[in-house]
């Protein structure tokens, strides 16, 4: 049986962001709420610091208040997309293979209980099943915002040829 391989999974990823920024752009009145801008200003943190942790880099965060609005979210997130491509193609299966070493695992430890390495290889699952979750969360409040949330799954991506995303005109 043939599986789902890390790089469509994440080709997969960019394409639904892009479609969900191009939504999410398009309603006026979210252009200013700070919880929309804070809930995708999570996830795209959250991809930028895997990355980081991926290529043994320090896990910079980045002060909310810097992005005013979601253009300016949507403008610092679509580097992440720049740079992952660059790091997908070095990967082999060692380096799969490699465990990634967690810089909260020890707060994580302390609040569940014994936690147990992850390799770089189940962070690449986590990153997707993480983002599609907040991608969700997002999608739903641009609903209530009178916005129209475009079709993602994955198996829609699949269906449609596997296009590339398109992030034209969202980085103005």
């Amino acid at each position: 049986m043939a599986g789902v391989d890390h790089g469509d999974m994440l080709r997969h990823m960019e394409w639904a962001d892009a479609r969900t920024w191009r939504a999410a752009l398009a309603v006026p009145a979210l252009q200013q709420d700070p919880a929309m801008r804070d809930r995708l200003l999570h996830y795209h943190i959250t991809q930028r610091a895997y990355l980081q942790l991926f290529r043994h880099e320090p896990v910079e965060i980045p002060d909310p208040a810097t992005f005013p609005d979601l253009t300016a979210v949507c403008r610092w997130a679509r580097a992440f997309y720049r740079e992952l491509p660059s790091f997908l193609e070095s990967l082999d299966q060692p380096g799969l293979d490699r465990r990634v070493e967690f810089p909260w695992a020890a707060e994580i430890e302390a609040r569940f209980g014994t936690v147990s390495p992850a390799t770089v290889a189940e962070s690449l699952v986590q990153l997707a099943l993480h983002t599609a979750h907040h991608r969700g969360q997002v999608l739903t409040k641009l609903h209530e915002s009178g916005g129209s949330p475009p079709l993602i799954d994955y198996i829609a991506w699949v269906w449609f040829g596997r296009p590339a995303p398109d992030w034209s005109g969202l980085e103005r």
